[in-house]
């Protein structure tokens, strides 16, 4: 499927929950969050049923994302009926780790080709700090249990300044010694994001270039997302750089969001889209359905306007959106 612009939209991320076991400070409040009910949420076969129309449109490659997609009752079967639909090539997740580790082994074996994990510290105390309580140990064990299972990790890191500046070279010795990935995420001002001071990769590159000469730059292949990848030269893993404030790169966008209430959302940052579970439970024909999929995607807006005050932004915090 392509939009007015001219890009190929064959990704799909789909939030299944807006829960989560952790209270990362640039993400969710501490307390008196509120969360979706249960019948607020898109079920397993409306999730299935939204899949399978996409996947009839063209798209290959989904993300299983939250919240904390883990914390999802009968999440694993799930995933296991969605890795069966025909033009389904690709399954991915997005995680925080906590849980990971029980799941690996499961989540090798119903297709799932790589998870990504959000972790922002290698310290036991500044993680607990940023995730209000988090257990780093447990997310470790996880990402050695994906290496030995063949599921390919990629960190989502984000730094913050007078936070976990400090850690960048940190994260980068972990690329050398591990066949990871770790991403420098920029800070979006969604939610609670909007506290803190962020640092852009350029910064961040500067840290990386005062102790390692030898990086060496990465071919991007296909339509591999929005990072741009370097590495040190002979480590097992790659670093990545995903520049949404300060190098916009919608121009290259192939994704599309379905919320853990069903609304699909053209863009990060705009409020645009329409709500495909009351579509779904008006008995809305599968012709018709396709044909209002295809009407949002076509009209996928051009680029964010995150550095600009605008009326249509989007309000909600990540974990409604979907990360």
């Amino acid at each position: 499927m392509k939009d007015r612009f001219g890009r190929n939209i064959d990704y799909l991320r789909i939030s299944v929950t807006d829960n989560c076991n952790l209270r990362c400070i640039y993400c969710m409040k501490e307390k008196n969050n509120k969360f979706l009910k249960l019948e607020e949420k898109l079920t397993d076969d409306e999730i299935y049923k939204i899949v399978y129309e996409f996947s009839k449109l063209g798209i290959k490659k989904i993300r299983i994302t939250g919240g904390e997609p883990l914390v999802r009752k009968n999440i694993l079967n799930l995933i296991e009926n969605l890795n069966n639909i025909n033009g389904i090539e690709e399954i991915y997740i997005t995680t925080n780790g906590i849980l990971l580790l029980d799941y690996v082994e499961i989540l090798a074996k119903n297709g799932v080709k790589g998870v990504n994990i959000s972790l922002d510290s290698l310290k036991d105390y500044k993680f607990k700090d940023i995730t209000r309580g988090g257990d780093l140990n447990k997310v470790l064990k996880a990402i050695d249990k994906c290496i030995e299972c063949g599921i390919k990790v990629k960190l989502n890191t984000v730094i913050i300044d007078e936070i976990n500046k400090d850690e960048v070279l940190d994260f980068i010795a972990l690329t050398i010694k591990k066949p990871i990935d770790v991403r420098f995420i920029e800070l979006m001002p969604i939610g609670e994001g909007k506290n803190f001071k962020p640092i852009t990769n350029r910064e961040i590159l500067d840290i990386i270039k005062k102790k390692y000469i030898d990086l060496k730059e990465i071919k991007r292949e296909g339509s591999s997302g929005p990072a741009k990848y370097i590495k040190v030269n002979n480590s097992l893993g790659k670093i990545g750089f995903i520049s949404a404030m300060s190098n916009c790169f919608c121009s290259e966008c192939n994704r599309i969001r379905i919320t853990s209430d069903g609304f699909l959302k053209q863009c990060l940052h705009w409020n645009y889209g329409v709500d495909l579970k009351e579509l779904l439970r008006s008995g809305i024909t599968e012709e018709k359905l396709q044909k209002v999929i295809k009407d949002n995607i076509y009209n996928k807006p051009e680029k964010h306007l995150f550095n600009e005050d605008t009326k249509d932004e989007e309000l909600r915090f990540m974990n409604e959106i979907g990360g």
